[in-house]
């Protein structure tokens, strides 16, 4: 059963449409669970549905040897998952793996192909989350680099809270490692000293947030760039962004 406009509204990609464009998409959208641990594709594999997070969030993992794993990038209701498919780019070369559970709106790659057609509305969005993800890679590389691990952690914290919407969400430690490509003992030392700050709580694989502010003042300006490049990303379509996407000699001016 195709989700009521409401529930798109939740992903920020689809909310940038207006209500004619959307009402006529979400009869090819469906809304399925994201589960822990579930592959929504493998590097190499066919692309065979798209996914517009509503809650939750998927990580785009780079496997860089047998036994070590990097978040290369991680998606929530501010973008979709399959973006190879949007981009003609072929096979992925990274997993993308669901590592906070959620809900998506899925469509399968067919659908997508003939609804994000390059003189339409959904094309237009997509062109401004692409950049959005562009500044979340290059934002990724250079603080996987030069910033500390609680730096890191406090960002990585914040990011998954604005996903979920809520200030408590379920997490374990060597998820978390595994993410930021640390050894475990280190994330147990940040979580430990995150917590003696009074600025998280972590019991039982669920982390809450306490001090949403305090938190913040641990993690470095990577979530400051990324949040606003998705903010940014997310304002709603006007007439020049969808002009923008048509080539220039199909603009309706030149038609004239």
């Amino acid at each position: 059963m195709a989700p009521q406009p409401e529930i798109a509204r939740r992903n920020a990609i689809l909310n940038a449409l207006n209500s004619d464009q959307l009402s006529e998409l979400v009869t090819k959208l469906e809304q399925v669970p994201l589960n822990l641990g579930d592959v929504l594709y493998q590097p190499n594999g066919a692309v065979e549905a798209i996914y517009f997070p509503i809650t939750g969030v998927v990580s785009i993992i780079a496997e860089l040897d047998a036994d070590m794993t990097v978040e290369a990038a991680s998606i929530g209701h501010e973008g979709m998952v399959g973006l190879t498919t949007f981009l003609d780019a072929g096979a992925p070369t990274e997993r993308a793996l669901v590592q906070v559970p959620g809900q998506a709106l899925r469509m399968t790659a067919d659908s997508f192909r003939a609804a994000a057609t390059t003189d339409g509305p959904l094309y237009a969005a997509l062109r401004r989350y692409t950049q959005a993800m562009l500044t979340q890679l290059a934002r990724n590389a250079a603080c996987n680099r030069v910033h500390s691990v609680r730096q890191r952690a406090a960002r990585w914290l914040l990011m998954t809270a604005d996903r979920m919407n809520d200030l408590s969400f379920d997490l374990t430690q060597e998820f978390l490692a595994q993410m930021l490509a640390v050894r475990r003992a280190s994330v147990s030392d940040v979580a430990q000293s995150l917590a003696e700050e009074d600025c998280i709580t972590y019991s039982r694989g669920t982390i809450t947030i306490l001090d949403r502010a305090r938190l913040q003042d641990h993690a470095c300006d990577c979530y400051a760039a990324i949040t606003q490049a998705a903010e940014r990303a997310a304002q709603p379509l006007t007439t020049a962004d969808t002009l923008s996407a048509v080539p220039a000699d199909l603009h309706p001016a030149d038609q004239e």
